[in-house]
């Protein structure tokens, strides 16, 4: 028997697949009806409230004759405002991601003092158990890194003798070695996957301890572990705009909603990682690079304005690339007028181009980010206005910074292991209920009939 059989869909299933579609056929009316908020929004797109939080803010109205309008978004981490955090990183400055983690774990900005201890601990805990590398990330390397991620979360539970005990003390704990450790299951895991995979060669770097994680990345990552001073501050910068994105977020909610069950740590995390997986969520960077490498295949003159509008409605019109009939970095669930990490991220990833010789692709991105919002306005019927999200230049800079694809999403994990931990403890401050929002059902009782009567 070939093994992958024993994967494949066959015909029986396929036949069961049909019966179970049926069955789940719900009447759209109905939702009307009962005035279901699906996917937790309002008929606008807004979220449904369902918890409090002091951790991050996302603003994208404002209230004008006692009215919300549309404006431009921002976002706050524990009440500062990300663009003054960054801001505050100068060029020759320490790296701001783990800066930005001691303000969401302790609602407070560091001073030196307490930024170089809090640096030497997570420098501490970047340190995988003996044997885990070989035992563990070596062995059944998955091609997907985020399945990499969680298992090897998992994993963890195995080595730790507290890893029950949700206490705030032994939380925080486990959620400073996570962050510290992110990094590593997620470069070995690739260097894992390409060596058995792709017949590469495998190199697994030791961490050093005075390197930032952006640096450790770029450390661990690269054959002779160099990097210039622009690519690891770009790569700080994604860390920073990563980290956190408030409570209503897809992987954040379900950081709450597990941790209410009252279960430990490494399964929360888990299970957040299973969300941030979804091309919906964190996988949407990687939909953005090969989009526009469709595009540049099919555009004759990457400056001719006209052409470029005709493959970007042509997109809309699922007539090009994956024919979705979308254009991936465009809009967001909240930001209307603008994605203030977009904004932030854009004059990074410009300096960075011209470092890298890729002023011309740069120049691409910058016109379909004026164009496409004007295309999709007269395409479609929209009731908020459309903009680029942090996505749309995130991809592009990860391949100027020749990140793998298969690292895309497990960056973003790296960076919001730090937002999924602070509503982590958060979750377990309240010690609140178990979460359980109600469904109505739909389905009219039936008489049940015996089996030799059906």
């Amino acid at each position: 028997m070939n093994p992958n059989q024993f994967y494949e869909t066959t015909p029986e299933i396929e036949r069961m697949a049909e019966l179970s579609r049926q069955a789940a056929t719900i009447d759209p009316a109905l939702f009307t009806e009962y005035d279901v908020k699906r996917g937790l929004r309002d008929i606008n797109g807004k979220g449904v409230l369902v918890g409090l939080t002091e951790i991050s803010d996302v603003c994208s109205t404002k209230i004008v004759d006692g009215e919300a309008v549309p404006a431009p978004g921002e976002l706050y981490y524990r009440g500062y405002n990300v663009k003054d955090l960054i801001q505050g990183l100068s060029d020759n400055s320490h790296f701001g991601f783990e800066e930005c983690t001691y303000l969401l774990l302790f609602g407070k900005l560091p001073n030196a003092e307490e930024l170089d201890m809090f640096c030497a601990q997570l420098a501490k805990y970047r340190s995988l158990p003996t044997s885990f590398v070989r035992d563990i990330i070596m062995k059944a390397p998955s091609q997907d890194m985020m399945n990499t991620l969680a298992r090897s979360v998992l994993t963890l539970y195995s080595y730790d003798s507290y890893a029950e005990n949700i206490s705030i003390p032994n939380v925080l704990r486990q959620c400073l070695q996570l962050i510290s450790l992110f990094p590593l299951l997620s470069v070995y895991g690739y260097q894992a996957y390409r060596h058995y995979h792709d017949g590469a060669s495998l190199f697994i770097h030791a961490p050093e301890p005075e390197l930032s994680t952006a640096e450790t990345i770029l450390h661990i990552l690269r054959p002779d572990s160099k990097y210039t001073p622009l690519e690891a501050k770009l790569l700080d910068i994604a860390l920073i705009l990563h980290t956190e994105h408030g409570g209503g977020n897809n992987s954040t909610f379900t950081t709450h909603l597990v941790s209410s069950s009252g279960t430990d740590t490494y399964s929360v995390i888990a299970a957040s990682l299973g969300s941030l997986k979804g091309p919906k969520h964190g996988g949407a960077n990687i939909k953005v690079v090969q989009m526009f490498e469709d595009m540049k295949n099919h555009l004759n003159d990457w400056k001719d304005e006209e052409e470029i509008s005709a493959y970007l409605t042509a997109l809309l019109h699922k007539e090009a690339f994956d024919r979705a009939g979308l254009i991936y970095g465009m809009g967001h669930a909240v930001y209307s007028l603008s994605d203030p990490r977009a904004e932030l991220f854009r004059s990074f990833v410009g300096r960075l181009s011209k470092e890298k010789g890729r002023e011309e692709e740069f120049a691409l991105y910058s016109t379909v980010e004026r164009l496409a919002p004007q295309i999709i306005a007269k395409e479609r019927k929209i009731y908020k206005g459309v903009s680029p999200n942090v996505d749309f230049f995130s991809g592009f800079a990860y391949s100027m910074l020749n990140l793998p694809l298969e690292l895309y999403t497990p960056i973003f994990a790296i960076a919001r292991i730090s937002g999924w931990s602070a509503h982590r403890l958060e979750e377990l401050s309240y010690n609140g209920k178990i979460m359980r929002p109600a469904y109505k059902n739909v389905q009219p009782h039936r008489t049940y009939i015996p089996m030799d009567r059906r």
